[in-house]
């Protein structure tokens, strides 16, 4: 979290479209964390219109219409290395935003099957916000066991390896 993924697939969404390239940006349903209008929304608060959806077969065939498909927070669709590689398959240039791991550094396996189907991947990392390096890692500050627990900085920390590995004491990890 907070490594740029979202502004990253804004950035490279207008970029098509600039490119007169018909555009499709998607994102999960339940991300309602700066807006519960129809928004790709950063946490700097920069905004692309997009399609909530709870899955991403939700769209039936309307994807063939674009030539470009973003997906904001693709770890929440289950049927991610699916669609991807239909519409891959397709001629559909497609980027995918999300995260590779929980908070507990398990992989978000359907994220991780994409890494074999894709053309190219960009891994992006935040800045920890306990020391100032390279942040791979989040950091969960909230009591809950739930996996996909929707949440900004009042949930999640970015961290990395060391400051991960010895938390805080005055922040406990969950």
């Amino acid at each position: 979290m907070f490594s740029g993924k979202s502004t990253e697939l804004i950035r490279r969404m207008r970029r098509y479209q600039h490119a007169q390239l018909k555009c499709l940006v998607v994102k999960s349903q339940i991300d309602d964390r700066y807006t519960n209008e129809a928004l790709v929304s950063t946490h700097d608060r920069q905004m692309m219109k997009a399609n909530p959806l709870r899955t991403l077969a939700e769209m039936g065939e309307e994807y063939l219409n674009y030539d470009v498909i973003g997906i904001d927070e693709g770890q929440f669709f289950s049927d991610l290395n699916t669609f991807c590689d239909q519409a891959a398959n397709s001629g559909k240039i497609v980027i995918v935003a999300a995260l590779d791991g929980t908070f507990e550094r398990k992989p978000f396996q359907h994220v991780c099957n994409l890494i074999p189907q894709a053309e190219s991947v960009t891994k992006l990392s935040a800045v920890c916000a306990i020391c100032g390096s390279d942040a791979a890692f989040t950091r969960r500050l909230v009591s809950s066991t739930a996996v996909e627990l929707v949440g900004g900085s009042e949930s999640y920390q970015p961290v990395c390896r060391n400051c991960f590995t010895v938390p805080n004491k005055e922040d406990p990890i969950y």
